[in-house]
């Protein structure tokens, strides 16, 4: 009975169980991520956060009419512009990325999933894969969106004129982008350790929000280079810096910073959200491998 219980297989000829692919875990992570309403909502919110703050701001900015400046602050700012709502679209992909794994725990639906992949890594694995490039490709189109409708409304209201074939533009939109899907899989990091739903939310918004107010307060006392420092390696810094549009090597947006303290290039900035989501994923793993569900 046991060896012919390890050996059934479905209807459609795949084996269950053991013999469960890759390929299938990631295509059923994606029909249970699509299905849930919650996705459907977040995702609508992210879109509209992005392109209605980025519209919204675009036509309201006269403050920057007749300033002088060159082609490549106008660029900075017609960035800053656009990415206006990326921070509100960040804190709805870390609910997003907490509901994910948590929702599962919730309903109960964690036992058949770790049942069909006992291993419990590739389903994990599946899973922030899954968050990560659907959110992604959803903040990318709605700050393609956002580029395409900031350009003119900024001409008409500020004069200032966006050049939509400039590289750095475009990179400073793709690093946005891949921003929102970072703190998405950071937030799905949290919620896989903490697997309560209201934990995993509040804790993801503590991180996205909070933890930035905290930072500012102690910069304001403390004033040292190296809560400055420390604060670069945090998640929503990293994050920020990682769309950054670069003026002469630096940004000419980003808010004062004292000698000696570390400033992120984006290209850093990337990796060490890349650190936060390997780290907390790791953690999130052996959490639980360790755990009954």
């Amino acid at each position: 009975m046991t060896a012919a219980a390890h050996t059934r297989r479905s209807a459609h000829g795949h084996s269950v169980g053991p013999g469960v692919t890759f390929a299938h875990v990631v295509a059923s992570e994606w029909i249970k991520l699509r299905s849930l309403r919650s996705t459907a909502w977040c995702f609508a919110v992210i879109v509209v956060i992005v392109v209605g703050f980025g519209a919204l701001f675009a036509s309201v900015a006269s403050g920057f009419e007749g300033m002088e400046a060159t082609a490549e602050q106008q660029q900075a700012l017609g960035v800053q512009v656009i990415t206006i709502g990326v921070a509100f679209a960040q804190l709805v992909a870390a609910v997003l990325g907490a509901l994910v794994i948590t929702g599962e725990y919730g309903t109960g639906m964690i036992r058949s999933t770790f049942t069909a992949v006992p291993r419990r890594t590739p389903a994990l694995v599946a899973k922030v894969l899954i968050v990560g490039v659907s959110t992604f490709v959803v903040s990318g189109l709605a700050l393609v969106v956002a580029a395409l409708v900031c350009t003119p409304l900024l001409s008409s209201s500020t004069g200032i004129e966006l050049d939509l074939g400039d590289t750095g533009l475009w990179w400073s939109l793709v690093g946005a982008a891949a921003s929102v899907a970072m703190i998405a899989m950071i937030s799905f990091g949290l919620g896989a350790v903490i697997r309560n739903g209201a934990g995993g939310i509040a804790a993801s918004i503590g991180l996205v929000f909070v933890l930035p107010i905290i930072f500012t307060i102690g910069m304001a006392v403390i004033s040292e280079p190296w809560i400055y420092t420390l604060y670069e390696f945090t998640p929503p810094q990293a994050a920020t810096r990682v769309f950054e549009y670069q003026v002469e090597g630096s940004s000419m947006l980003t808010p004062p910073t004292v000698d000696d303290a570390v400033v992120l290039t984006p290209w850093q900035a990337l990796g060490v959200l890349a650190g936060w989501v390997v780290a907390l994923f790791v953690v999130a793993v052996a959490a639980v491998k360790r755990r009954d569900v």
